[in-house]
């Protein structure tokens, strides 16, 4: 994609691209038609709008007894506390991020992620996303919270971002790299960062002890339209690109909470049972990385 291929959509700040390839035609096409009510409704309860999941134990305190009316609005509640827990361990590796710094969030959805990093470092936050519609979403909220001039989404292919070479102190994949080709992306990463950079990834991946993605994972590539990759495969893509592992981190234990509660929520989508039994027969895992740009 060049220059040549954007054009505005009536925001300086959100530029529709030609696709680069049919695939990502219909994944843009995916998350702009994406309505369910899971990710408004959680980020209902405070305005950070995530798309991932979440990692730490329930407070079963927090939800109140079983017969409590409130006892939904609470779940709903507590289901969102765990997914902004896990942008913060997210933002615990990306080392020492100063106000002059520029992060780079590839996949931002509608920014929630986005949100927090400015809150914690006070830096520019810029994010990618395929979908016009989110875009237009975290830019909204961006300015709804009056943080226009550090907090941007643009509609771009996170393989060919509009950054320059080195431009970039931190970046990441928050439950986005299922979308795209790692070696292409870690080569895109490596060449945005600046030396000594770190980028960080959260991502569900294949455990390549269990010897090939089982049902479980094919279902859930097929209920997102993705491609869940192998732990291995992040490790080597890295290794390829200059991207040298600080941390690896299996979630897997803490996200299962998550998972199990929302469960027994109003928000089920039918994929929940697919993702607790992978977690549970070890052949899916959560886990983060973080690299650093040598």
């Amino acid at each position: 994609m060049t220059s040549t291929d954007l054009t505005t959509t009536g925001r300086d700040s959100v530029v529709i691209p030609s696709p680069a390839s049919p695939y990502q035609g219909d994944i843009a096409r995916y998350w702009d038609h994406e309505a369910r009510p899971v990710n408004l409704r959680l980020g209902d309860v405070d305005g950070l709008y995530h798309h991932h999941y979440g990692i730490g134990e329930v407070d079963h305190a927090a939800l109140g007894d079983a017969g409590d009316s409130e006892r939904e609005k609470k779940l709903i509640a507590e289901l969102h506390r765990l997914e902004s827990a896990q942008t913060n361990v997210l933002l615990d590796h990306l080392g020492e991020i100063g106000r002059d710094h520029t992060l780079v969030d590839a996949g931002c959805g509608r920014g929630g992620s986005m949100v927090m990093a400015h809150q914690r470092f006070g830096c520019k936050v810029e994010g990618v996303t395929l979908s016009t519609k989110q875009a237009e979403f975290g830019n909204r909220r961006a300015e709804e919270l009056g943080l226009s001039d550090s907090v941007r989404s643009r509609v771009c292919n996170m393989l060919n971002m509009p950054f320059e070479t080195g431009q970039a102190q931190g970046s990441w994949n928050n439950e986005s790299s299922m979308y795209v080709d790692l070696d292409d992306l870690m080569a895109e990463h490596s060449r945005i960062l600046a030396p000594g950079g770190r980028y960080v990834t959260i991502t569900g991946c294949w455990n390549p002890r269990y010897g090939q993605p089982s049902k479980w994972v094919s279902q859930i590539n097929a209920h997102f339209e993705c491609n869940i990759h192998s732990r291995r495969e992040y490790l080597k893509a890295m290794a390829d690109h200059r991207l040298v592992p600080q941390a690896v981190i299996d979630l897997t234990p803490d996200t299962l909470p998550y998972w199990e509660l929302r469960a027994t929520s109003s928000l089920v989508t039918g994929i929940e049972e697919a993702f607790i039994n992978s977690y549970k027969d070890g052949s899916f895992q959560y886990v983060l990385i973080a690299a650093d740009r040598v």
